[in-house]
């Protein structure tokens, strides 16, 4: 071949060429980051090489990256004394790229286009990348063979390639990119250290702007666990996370199949979605051999985790790929899956073996495992063993999760029980808890709003039906010692429930004597067409403040043994008008304790009433 030669491009690369230039990258600056993979890949290959060769060109030049910026010539160069080309190699790599399968790239774009762009890392075309901002590029490259010469590539990115053949080039490869004038910031040196930074901080050759470093911090995901210590976790994670003090929990995650995955996953210490600053957004960069491939990839985690901070690299992600494109990947999915379940793992470890950490993780994170359990069916079995309530059993501020509960229940016991109240103190002070500790059945008590929601989707926990103890689906055994106290008779109570059943139509579906009493006068077991009053209050909770309610009618339970209802039995005779504020009050009472009290104002102005009678 001559010294100096023009070549035409093949007509598949420049398919190519256009639709790198034109249609894959919506970033730009893209193109720092695939010249500098490209030039670590050299670096590597010159490594390996060095290994089995000992007749090296330049053998002592460092193996490292330089980029030097010229904004005064608009220009930006990036050299690597990696392995270098010869001319047959420029003319393979960069003028023809039929090694790379150009024809099958370009087909597999006609099968799936959105889909398969994925693809295009798959065929080392990432190079061509530069050409969205250059106006022309110069290549100078020289072989690790010492009986090799040096040679200049050039094109503007139209029809055709120059090479020539130059002297006194050294070993590796450089290039010089002209910059079009839209695109002259890509010479300043703080926009260059600014891209270095968030796509190739930790390339594992030292990468240089303008002859200062700027990837300081290692890539400690790719290391064994016992080469990290903990000053350099807490250091990665400051720079990665963002954060002014150390994380409260991390996981160093490894594995080769069913995809090769490195990981290092932290926990912050504080939750500022809880702090009320901010929504959590998931800073868990994907990187592919430590080249960053998206700083915060949308679909890499479920919504619930979206507190984690750290890295994911594998090598099987395609490298040149766009974020765009990633984001659909079904590679991503693939890391979803691995990399969720082995997180639920690291958590139920941790709540078994380090449980003053678990607990200081449940106070900053138990509302996102909430949202988990409620929201993402595929992992709702595995969040349901992470979560923690207190209990009627524990003292108060003590916690407690399903399977302690489960192991504490007695063996004839089939469901498990929760009630929600608005604090530990109004639930226990409620009518609903004494019927459960006559027969000392523990009940988890549950006083965020969003609990209720959660307990009626997790259902099911080990076979046991988990239910509201205000449910009506609760059936009691009797107990072998009856309350104290004397009762009505069978029939003023018939009459009495029948009485309250007509009178009262509106408001109650039923009344009946009340299995589950022990002091109280009555309570409410369900709510006719809501599914009872649990799930009343769920659909609450889900309305604005401002939305109405449906009108509601309850069943309910009666003490026949407390003294106001044997007096209320008295009164209907005698005075049917008191009777009925009498009765209106005890159902109102009722659905304050069950949180089912929509407006109280009807309430209110009854308890007026009743006050006048009383002082007139």
């Amino acid at each position: 071949m001559s010294k100096s030669q023009k070549h035409e491009f093949q007509a598949e690369t420049k398919q190519v060429l256009d639709i790198v230039v034109n249609s894959l990258y919506k970033d730009k600056e893209i193109f720092v980051r695939e010249l500098i993979s490209n030039a670590s890949d050299a670096l590597e290959k010159l490594r390996r090489t060095q290994l089995t060769e000992k007749d090296i060109l330049d053998e002592n030049l460092e193996l490292e990256i330089n980029l030097n910026t010229d904004d005064t010539t608009n220009q930006l160069i990036i050299q690597d004394f990696g392995i270098g080309m010869t001319e047959e190699e420029l003319v393979k790599n960069l003028g023809t790229i039929a090694h790379s399968g150009s024809k099958e790239f370009l087909e597999a774009l006609k099968q799936d286009g959105e889909k398969n762009d994925a693809l295009i890392g798959k065929f080392g075309v990432g190079f061509y990348s530069v050409f969205m901002v250059a106006d022309s590029v110069e290549v100078y490259s020289r072989s690790w063979q010492k009986k090799g010469k040096g040679y200049c590539w050039k094109s503007d990115g139209g029809g055709t390639y120059e090479i020539d053949e130059i002297d006194g080039q050294r070993r590796g490869t450089k290039i010089v990119i002209k910059l079009k004038e839209d695109f002259t910031d890509y010479a300043k040196e703080d926009r260059v250290k600014d891209i270095v930074k968030k796509y190739s901080a930790f390339v594992q050759f030292p990468v240089s702007v303008n002859g200062e470093k700027v990837n300081t911090v290692d890539a400690i995901w790719l290391k064994s666990k016992s080469e990290v210590t903990e000053e350099e976790y807490e250091e990665f994670y400051k720079f990665q996370g963002n954060d002014y003090e150390g994380p409260l929990m991390r996981m160093h995650f490894s594995a080769d199949a069913p995809l090769e995955i490195n990981s290092l996953l932290f926990v912050p210490k504080r939750n500022m979605e809880k702090m009320g600053m901010m929504r959590n957004e998931n800073k868990v960069a994907l990187h592919c051999r430590k080249v960053l491939i998206d700083a915060e990839p949308k679909n890499l985690f479920p919504e619930w985790l979206r507190f984690l901070r750290g890295v994911v690299d594998s090598s099987d992600l395609p490298l040149n790929v766009s974020r765009e494109t990633m984001q659909d990947s079904e590679l991503l999915r693939k890391l979803n899956q691995v990399l969720t379940k082995r997180f639920i793992r690291f958590l139920t470890e941790q709540s078994n073996k380090q449980e003053d950490t678990y607990l200081e993780f449940w106070k900053e994170f138990g509302p996102l495992i909430k949202e988990g359990v409620a929201t993402d069916f595929t992992y709702k079995d595995d969040l349901s063993k992470l979560l923690l309530f207190e209990s009627t059993a524990l003292e108060p501020g003590k916690l407690t999760g399903l399977d302690a509960y489960v192991d504490r229940m007695a063996s004839d016991q089939k469901e498990i029980l929760f009630l929600f109240g608005k604090s530990r103190k109004s639930i226990e002070a409620g009518p609903y808890l004494e019927a459960l500790r006559a027969r000392s059945l523990e009940v988890l008590l549950l006083t965020e709003p969003v609990d209720e929601y959660v307990m009626q989707s997790v259902r099911e926990f080990k076979d046991l039906k988990v239910i509201s103890a205000d449910s009506e689906d609760l059936k009691l055994e009797k107990l072998d010692d009856q309350p104290e106290g004397e009762a009505l008779d069978k029939k003023s109570l018939k009459k009495l429930c029948k009485w309250l059943k007509e009178k009262l139509k509106d408001r109650l579906s039923d009344v009946e004597e009340g299995e589950r009493l022990i002091e109280s006068p009555v309570c409410v077991v369900g709510s006719d067409a809501m599914g009872g009053a649990s799930a009343r209050r769920i659909m609450k909770m889900m309305q604005g403040p401002d939305d109405e309610m449906p009108a509601q009618t309850v069943k309910l339970q009666i003490n026949p043994r407390n003294g106001i209802i044997r007096g209320l039995s008295s009164m209907i005779d005698k005075d049917e008008d008191t009777a009925l504020l009498v009765s209106n009050q005890l159902i109102d009472n009722a659905l304050a304790s069950a949180n089912l009290l929509d407006d109280p104002r009807e309430m209110i102005a009854r308890s007026y009433q009743a006050l006048e009678k009383i002082t007139a």
